[in-house]
């Protein structure tokens, strides 16, 4: 299977998705203009990764930032990864957050809420990177 690498911008995040290196993970903020063409091959990919997935995963999402329209594509994702607890293996989001961001914070709440998938919160103080 493919890894997906895309470098961020000023409006997309930086996502690494790697099954062979075990990295799956999504940083930065999220708010590019046209939501669905950048994340479709995100989503595509994870569709085929949970047909036969690692033993166990750990999904990151360290977002500074991320529209109503991002956090749509957020939940396809998260929907998609709750498939591999369907297979009887381990699926982990790691969800960190700026530590003075409430509405971060909240959102992955409300995600682990509706998905019931284990997730692990994490502040980062705001001098370091998330």
């Amino acid at each position: 299977m493919r890894a997906i690498f895309i470098e961020e911008s000023g409006s997309t995040p930086k996502i690494e998705l790697d099954r062979d290196s075990g990295v799956f993970r999504i940083v930065g903020k999220s708010f590019p203009e046209d939501v669905k063409s950048f994340y479709i091959p995100v989503i595509d990919w994870i569709q085929q990764y949970v047909q036969d997935p690692n033993n166990e995963t750990l999904f990151e999402f360290s977002l500074e930032y991320f529209n109503t329209a991002s956090s749509k594509m957020l939940l396809v994702m998260l929907s998609q990864l709750k498939e591999i607890q369907k297979q009887e293996k381990k699926i982990t989001v790691l969800w960190r957050y700026p530590e003075n961001d409430i509405e971060i914070e909240d959102a992955g709440i409300e995600f682990s809420e509706v998905i019931n998938i284990p997730f692990i919160f994490r502040r980062v103080s705001n001098s370091s990177t998330l």
